[in-house]
């Protein structure tokens, strides 16, 4: 499988190091607009490759878009990032012009292209890349959700001291720190209730925690952490590459799905060689299909800053 990371920044970089090291695709195509900085991190991360054992061809391109022809999958991470204070909406004037640029220029290389979109704010731009691309809704997947995911277990785990590896939950709705909603309902530690092993108090704390997870981060690094939303989209990538049927919480239009039309917001869905698969609708509590709304009605009016 051959991907493209459009952005050779800091998540750009760690999106192809953790794809480059999972091994499971044969070449990533690095790009970015500044003159030979993507060429220089493909060839960095490649002087890796022998102690990290992978096999993976890393390469780099600025603003090159032929070199990206006939990629299965690429991921967007362009576009300016946060700085501390900021809100991922106060982007989009920026960030909507280089992702509508960008991904016009990867669909006429790969017309059969998934798209995995990252930039900020991500659900707005999820729902651009429809706008600007005659691509099938199964196609365009909005990452937020698998990363906002993460950092409820990570939480999770810390509230019940346990490990993180005996948790799970997911968070849907919006990828903003007002909209996103973890579940801390449905979360389990190893298929038992995580309200078994915590207060209810306490599991309202983790869903704050959650909600401002990459404010919290963006306060400490001084911009958009890194690490964990690379980890996030290499899963992606690996499900699609590796047709594995695996359960992400996404931003995806919805078409009649939970009642709702014409927006992407976060909701569970399998993912595999066709990008998405199916999406899953959960039932949900009055509270939580209330705060799930509210969530929609913030990204339709975020959405409608693409009209100006």
């Amino acid at each position: 499988m051959k991907v493209t990371v459009v952005g050779a920044g800091a998540v750009g970089a760690s999106c192809a190091e953790y794809i480059a090291i999972k091994n499971f695709a044969s070449e990533v195509v690095l790009v970015d607009i500044k003159e030979g900085y993507a060429e220089g991190k493909a060839m960095d991360l490649m002087q890796t490759a022998s102690l990290n054992h992978f096999d993976t061809k890393i390469t780099g391109s600025t603003n090159d878009y032929s070199k990206t022809a006939d990629s299965q999958v690429a991921v967007i991470t362009s576009g300016i990032p946060r700085k501390p204070g900021m809100t991922r909406e106060e982007l989009i004037g920026t960030n909507a012009n280089i992702v509508k640029s960008v991904v016009e220029q990867l669909v006429k290389e790969s017309p059969d292209i998934t798209i995995i979109v990252v930039s900020n704010p991500m659900d707005t731009m999820a729902y651009l890349v429809h706008k600007a691309t005659d691509l099938p809704k199964n196609k365009i997947i909005g990452m937020g959700g698998a990363l906002d995911s993460a950092r409820f277990k990570y939480r999770l785990a810390e509230a019940l001291d346990c490990p993180i590896s005996d948790v799970d939950g997911m968070v849907i709705g919006a990828h903003s720190d007002s909209g996103m909603l973890p579940l801390t309902r449905l979360a389990t530690r190893n298929g038992v209730p995580a309200s078994k092993f915590t207060s209810q108090e306490k599991l309202d704390e983790v869903e704050q925690s959650t909600r401002v997870g990459g404010a919290t981060l963006t306060k400490l690094l001084g911009t958009s952490a890194w690490y964990a939303p690379g980890a996030a989209v290499s899963e992606l990538v690996r499900a699609i590459a590796q047709d594995s049927k695996k359960m992400f919480p996404c931003s995806l239009l919805l078409e009649g799905e939970y009642g709702l039309n014409d927006v992407c917001v976060g909701v569970p869905a399998i993912i595999g060689a066709n990008g998405v698969e199916e999406i899953i609708e959960i039932e949900l509590n009055e509270e939580e299909r209330a705060k799930f709304d509210e969530a929609v009605e913030k990204v339709r009016e975020v959405n409608k800053a693409l009209d100006a």
